[in-house]
């Protein structure tokens, strides 16, 4: 990515973080519960993250509207399509956040993004890879990602983190 760009999402991020802040200040505004603000400030971070790597993100939040659950991200690396599953912690625990990418929760994804690519208009269905992004947002330090490119397939087998 060019140092323009880079300066220019890097512009975008502090000027949406900086709404963000004004909205959860304002009078009148609805608080969502703690651990949801923190996982949609997560997706946000994530989002940022790739833009800054050259990735191309193309939805955010990405649900079918009938069945239940969604996609954090979806975003182009190249031709490959990426599915992306944000964890977002505020503190080093014991246990890793991609940990909760749970058995559960791939099979979910792998649905989900089945779904997603029929609904593409292209021929052949592109390469798609499903990648898990650990966002820790420590306070009083800088954001931390891991960033799993690959972290399971289409099939259920070992996990890069189990």
């Amino acid at each position: 990515m060019k140092w323009f760009e880079q300066v220019w999402v890097s512009v975008l991020e502090h000027g949406i973080e900086c709404l963000g802040w004004i909205a959860e200040h304002s009078s009148g505004a609805t608080q969502l519960p703690a651990h949801l603000e923190t996982g949609r400030r997560g997706e946000q971070a994530a989002f940022f993250y790739l833009r800054r790597k050259g990735y191309v993100v193309a939805a955010t939040r990405w649900s079918p509207g009938h069945q239940p659950g969604d996609i954090d991200l979806i975003a182009w690396q190249g031709k490959l399509l990426c599915i992306v599953e944000v964890k977002t912690r505020t503190a080093h625990d014991m246990t890793a956040a991609e940990v909760a990418v749970d058995t559960h929760k791939r099979t979910m994804l792998r649905r989900l993004a089945r779904q997603y690519v029929r609904q593409l208009p292209q021929q052949a269905a592109p390469n798609v890879r499903f990648d898990v992004i650990s966002v820790y947002l420590v306070p009083g330090q800088k954001k931390e990602f891991q960033h799993f490119e690959g972290a399971f397939g289409w099939s259920e087998r070992q996990c890069e983190w189990e």
